[in-house]
């Protein structure tokens, strides 16, 4: 094991790897902006290290000054935790260019699939199903010639994207030149590629992710399935295991089906350390989207329910140990839900709320477990992504998850900012979420 690793991130994530970090007794350092001088995560880290003005493009997204921060600390490993640079295929080799260990897959394999159309030709290879589309980058007149093929409506989404940026959707012909360009615009401002790909539209589908775990010894394991349907805009907003659509021994064919073509895929592209197959579920069959290459902020419902730390385990596998167990060996017990809170003000269309959080009370109690990146007297600054918290619970049964996440949320107070607590509680209280009949158009079908 490591006895010391860098943390390229903040917040709660930042927090989240340095726990799993103490736990197994390795040091870590904190990097961080002037806007994070007197934040969580530098306070609780071994060292930090300054790295640059408030603007992530000045801080933690400049390599050379965390590479720098990492050898002047004597860190033998970077963990990019997610977001930033964590899918950035250029910054892991440049990291194992620097004699250090990338927590995370191997710079070729975040390159591969971070290519959303080599990822679509990497899984159809594998045999796993994907959502009909393009097999190469289009230009708007084979994106038209494809939206003929496929039917209407389609989505146009960034080659080097994630996270629904770029994504944009075209219901007719006439919308699809402006959709397009749009979506261009979109993709080259957020990712320097404008290069754009086009797949089918399923009206109201599913969102169910697979997560997988493999080692350097060949090993490739499932950790079962969540469930992110509940999105606004692409982004999703809370997230729960097992999917309702597995709940008492439904849809066998499928649950197996999907595991094992995401451990197919890991298998087919020699995957290291934790990953996400993501997929779409529509009409009882089920098609690849993308398969992000890192730790997933969702993490923690698959934690509590296979009872399992992840992120220790990931440090494990990037130290060159096996996972240890096999696919027969890994359990799931109970119901996770995954509460997202932002800063953000639901009456003025979910608007970031940035400012100083002047009261924080945490919830707690039996199955609650909040990973927060923020203590009362903390201010919320405009720079970055404006996640507060994660509010985590676990029940016997999906019915006690519900109460105690709607318990939870009720009793979790931020005043000073707004925040979208009062969404989540108005999702937990709807007969559509009880009954688990979940889509992507969740909000716009019932909120």
């Amino acid at each position: 094991m490591f006895s010391k690793i860098l943390i390229a991130n903040r917040g709660e994530i930042a927090l989240r790897i340095m726990r799993a970090c103490r736990e197994l007794g390795v040091k870590t350092v904190a990097v961080y902006s002037e806007a994070d001088e007197g934040a969580l995560h530098v306070k609780a880290a071994d060292e930090a290290v300054a790295i640059g003005p408030a603007r992530a493009q000045d801080s933690y997204l400049q390599i050379p000054k965390i590479l720098a921060a990492a050898q002047e600390t004597g860190a033998e490993a970077i963990h990019p935790g997610y977001g930033f640079l964590a899918e950035n295929a250029g910054f892991a080799q440049a990291v194992v260019d620097a004699g250090l260990t990338f927590i995370g897959p191997r710079p070729e394999v975040i390159s591969r699939m971070g290519d959303k159309v080599e990822a679509r030709k990497i899984a159809a290879a594998a045999g796993v199903p994907v959502v009909p589309g393009s097999e190469e980058p289009v230009d708007l007149e084979g994106a038209r010639a494809i939206a003929e093929e496929i039917g209407y409506p389609v989505l146009l989404k960034a080659v080097a994207g994630g996270g629904g940026i770029g994504m944009t959707i075209a219901k007719d012909d006439k919308g699809l030149q402006k959709a397009f360009e749009a979506s261009a615009r979109r993709a080259q401002s957020a990712f320097g590629d404008g290069s754009l790909y086009i797949e089918r539209l399923f009206e109201r589908p599913r969102h169910v992710e697979i997560q997988v775990v493999s080692d350097s010894q060949g090993n490739h394991l499932h950790f079962f399935e969540r469930e992110c349907s509940i999105q606004r805009r692409h982004q999703k907003v809370t997230e729960e295991a097992p999917s309702p659509l597995f709940l008492d021994g439904q849809n066998p064919e499928l649950a197996q089906a999907m595991r094992d073509a995401a451990v197919a895929l890991a298998k087919q592209v020699d995957y290291l350390g934790l990953g996400t197959v993501e997929c779409l579920v529509a009409d009882g069959a089920f098609h690849f989207i993308e398969m992000n290459t890192r730790l997933q902020v969702e993490h923690p419902c698959t934690e509590l329910t296979c009872d399992v730390d992840l992120v220790q385990l990931q440090l494990k596998i990037a130290a060159g140990e096996p996972i240890g167990f096999g696919q027969e060996a890994v359990k799931r017990s109970g119901h996770a839900f995954e509460l997202r809170i932002y800063a953000e003000d639901p009456d003025k269309n979910f608007f970031p709320s940035p400012g100083k959080i002047t009261r924080l009370v945490l919830p707690e109690g039996e199955g609650v477990r909040v990973d927060a990146g923020y203590a009362e007297g903390d201010t919320v600054t405009p720079y970055y992504d404006p996640l507060i918290a994660k509010l985590i619970v676990h029940g016997e049964d999906r019915a006690q998850a519900i109460e105690r996440a709607l318990r939870a949320a009720e009793d979790f107070v931020v005043e000073g900012i707004k925040t979208n607590l009062p969404t989540h509680r108005a999702v937990l209280k709807t007969e559509a979420f009880a009954r688990g009949d979940l889509s992507t158009h969740f909000f716009e079908d019932h909120l």
